[in-house]
């Protein structure tokens, strides 16, 4: 157990900051050193902290040379050789002790700030590198206070922020409420608090399912992708690794239990879970729910459109509030939808088929334009030859072995 004042300091700065007492110890002897520079300003100084008396030490350093350019910090060999012997040998450093009293009041308040400093640093390394290993996962913390808009609360003993970007427009609260996020990212260099928290991300959603259906947490049901509109409505995508498990009914749970714990949660958004299907045209019917859809055609594979058509009265229920189930639906599903009511699908084909008839029409008019020319020339060609032509009388029979119409010699 520590009895020096100083190692006392250290080891309770250790476990206040949360930082190896190591650090604490450098940080001391880097502001002693800073300070010591301030006092003696031409000589090399040097500080350490001598663990069994518990106290700084500070030196000062020379090398001993051939030729000595800087007495302050240079010591010749013939003046080593007198102090120390013959072993001493050039290269060598020799310290001169100096006392830590004489740094007076502004050294020791540059020394205070350099231990500051350093222990800030090595707080804030030890924060990033203990939350960064954790984005994506799901904390508890405690509101502290409100700051422009952003909320700050604790984690243990860790401030994080929840932006006024990440916050869902249903959600309110007030100082010391507890309050359920997940971890969005950690910043190494902020100057206010690293670790920033969200309550619109989808990953929320994600981390709620698997605290809260048993399936998902073990694996047999697996979560192939989820969007949110925060404070509105979402949809997860699900799927089954064996064919006895529902995996819409295992995320619902009996009588709705486990899905509504996850909507209290979230404070009333509504969700959406439908079955993941590797067939696309599968994948968005079911993603449309809970509208019905009668039809679904792939238009432009490469360019990932879908034409999907709805009974007249689903329309309203396919495209949703604003547009938002068939929005959600499309980020599930990665293709963009396009949504049509059988009556606006018939009157588009019915226009395509009347463009297709008056263009059949023009065709056929052209032709019988054509036709009639070459038979008014035909005409023209064949009147004179035709009034050499010997017609029969009328009544007469043509004779056995001449077609009608042709000339009897």
């Amino acid at each position: 157990m520590a009895t020096n004042p100083l190692q006392q300091t250290i080891e309770a700065l250790s476990k206040e900051k949360g930082v190896d007492p190591e650090v604490i110890i450098t940080a001391l002897q880097d502001a002693i050193e800073t300070a010591a520079r301030k006092r003696y300003k031409n000589e090399n100084m040097r500080a350490r902290f001598n663990t069994e008396s518990g106290q700084m030490e500070l030196v000062a350093v020379k090398t001993i040379v051939e030729t000595v350019e800087n007495p302050a910090t240079e010591m010749s060999i013939d003046e080593a050789h007198t102090l120390y012997g013959d072993e001493a040998e050039a290269g060598m450093e020799v310290e001169f002790p100096r006392p830590t009293e004489d740094l007076g009041r502004i050294a020791a308040q540059t020394a205070k700030q350099v231990i500051f400093q350093k222990v800030r640093e090595a707080e804030r390394e030890n924060v990033f590198a203990e939350f960064n290993q954790q984005i994506g996962d799901v904390k508890n913390g405690i509101i502290k206070r409100f700051e422009n808009g952003d909320i700050i609360v604790e984690l243990g003993r860790i401030e994080a922020v929840l932006p006024r970007k990440e916050q869902s427009r249903a959600e309110s609260y007030s100082p010391q409420d507890r309050i359920r996020a997940v971890i969005k990212r950690v910043n190494r260099s902020a100057k206010g608090p690293q670790i920033e928290l969200s309550r619109t991300d989808p990953a929320l959603l994600i981390k709620l399912f698997e605290q809260e259906v048993p399936e998902i947490y073990d694996g047999t049901v697996l979560i192939r992708g989820a969007v949110r509109e925060a404070g509105d409505r979402a949809k997860v995508a699900v799927y089954s690794r064996e064919r006895d498990v529902d995996p819409v009914g295992a995320c619902v749970g009996m009588k709705g239990t486990r899905v509504q714990a996850i909507i209290r949660e979230l404070r009333g958004e509504k969700i959406d879970i439908v079955e993941y299907s590797e067939d696309p045209i599968v994948f968005v019917t079911n993603a449309l729910s809970p509208a019905k859809v009668q039809h679904v055609s792939i238009v432009d594979d490469g360019g990932r459109v879908m034409e999907v058509i709805v009974e007249d009265k689903q329309l309203s229920l396919a495209i949703g509030k604003k547009g938002q189930n068939v929005r959600l639906a499309a980020k599930l599903t990665g293709w963009r939808i396009d949504i049509k009511s059988e009556e606006e699908k018939r009157r588009e084909v019915e226009a395509q088929f009347g463009e297709l008839e008056a263009g059949a029409e023009g065709d056929v008019t052209d032709a019988e334009g054509t036709v009639l020319e070459a038979a008014d020339e035909a005409i023209e060609t064949a009147a004179p030859v035709a009034e050499d032509v010997a017609q029969p009388e009328a009544g007469s029979e043509p004779e056995a072995g001449n077609e009608p119409g042709e000339s009897v010699e």
